[in-house]
Formats: C-alpha cells, structure tokens, sequence
C-alpha cells in the first residue's frame, strides 16, 4: 500500500472506531438506564451495539469505564450549557453574582431534564464501586468554583452549592420544570449573612 493509500486508509479506520466507541456508550446508556448499573452485563451492552466482546475491551476497560465514561460525558455537557449561561448573563450586563449563578443553576436543571433518564441513573446510588468519591470531587471542585464568583463567602458557598444538588435530585426525580424554577426564585433570594444582618439592623 502506498503512504497516500495508507493516509486515505487511517481516517476510515479510525472512523469507524469512532463509529464503534459511540454505538457501545448508546447501549450502554439504554442497558445500564434500563437494569441498572449492577444488573447489566458486558454482553448485554454488545449485543446491543451488535459489537464484539474484544471491540468493547478494545475500547474501555470494561463495564464501570463505560459507566465512569457516560458520567464524564454527560458532565462535559452540562459544563458547556453552565459556561455558556454564565457568558450570556454577563454579555447582557448581569453582574450580580446571585444572578449570574442562577442562570448558570437554570442551565444545569434544563439539562438534567433534557437528559433525564442519564441523570437519574447517576442519582439511583446503583453506580460502581467508589463512584459516590467521584461525585462528592466534583460537586466540591463544582464548590470551589461558585466561591470565585462568590469571592470566597465560604458559608454562602455551601448553601447555595447543598439547595442546589438537592435541587436537581427532586426535580430529576420529579421532572418537574416547575418546582425547578420555584426553587432557582428561592435560591436567588439567598445573600450573605453579612448582608442580612446589616440590613436587618438598618
């Protein structure tokens, strides 16, 4: 084969791995949502994706990569709805930061309804083994985060970072847009306890 046949060749492969890759994670999203992570086999998600034991091994580790892979995804896409929010809000002069942080929270809750049978599935606790620390790390990093918008008010951090993760499993749960709003109107109102004591002695 000459080097041109061979560059023309390399696409289609890689390709058709792609190709492959996505088939083996759509299985594995229905399986996985429909039995649960714990009730799913290798040769469920395969048979699914009409794929091969060794394409899947030759792709992920095995059942929990593909699991860890979908949470990641899912978690990708859910960062670029809240960075685009963000960009929106303060494009049109938003500068407070409760309302920038609603707008980014509005982002997150539209997406876990969008994509609701994904999210439920990473809120059932049927995950595996270890995936509650990978939770508990991201909603911290999620944490340290809002405290740069926050300028670091460490306490209003931890409220508005714990009613918001209740939030989104209730209304997950639910799926219910409106209780989802209903919450964002409560969670805008929170300020800091400096601020409520200042204008409470005021």
């Amino acid at each position: 084969m000459s080097e041109v046949e061979n560059v023309v060749a390399q696409p289609r492969t890689s390709e058709r791995g792609a190709a492959t890759r996505s088939s083996l994670l759509a299985a594995a999203r229905e399986i996985f949502v429909s039995k649960g992570f714990a009730e799913a086999g290798v040769t469920d998600v395969v048979s699914k994706a009409d794929a091969s034991v060794g394409s899947l091994y030759h792709h992920f580790s095995g059942k929990a990569d593909l699991y860890l892979t979908l949470w990641e995804e899912f978690q990708g896409r859910q960062t670029q709805r809240t960075k685009q929010a963000v960009r929106m809000a303060r494009a049109s002069g938003e500068s407070d930061p409760m309302r920038v942080f609603v707008s980014a929270a509005r982002a997150y809750l539209d997406g876990s309804l969008e994509e609701r049978e994904l999210a439920e599935l990473f809120l059932r606790g049927d995950g595996p083994p270890g995936f509650e620390v990978v939770m508990r790390d991201r909603l911290r990093k999620w944490a340290q985060r809002n405290a740069a918008l926050f300028e670091d008010e460490t306490a209003l951090v931890v409220v508005v970072t714990g009613a918001l993760a209740a939030a989104v499993s209730e209304v997950v749960r639910s799926g219910d847009r409106g209780l989802a709003e209903e919450v964002l109107a409560i969670i805008g109102q929170i300020r800091p306890a400096a601020s409520a004591t200042a204008s409470s002695s005021g």
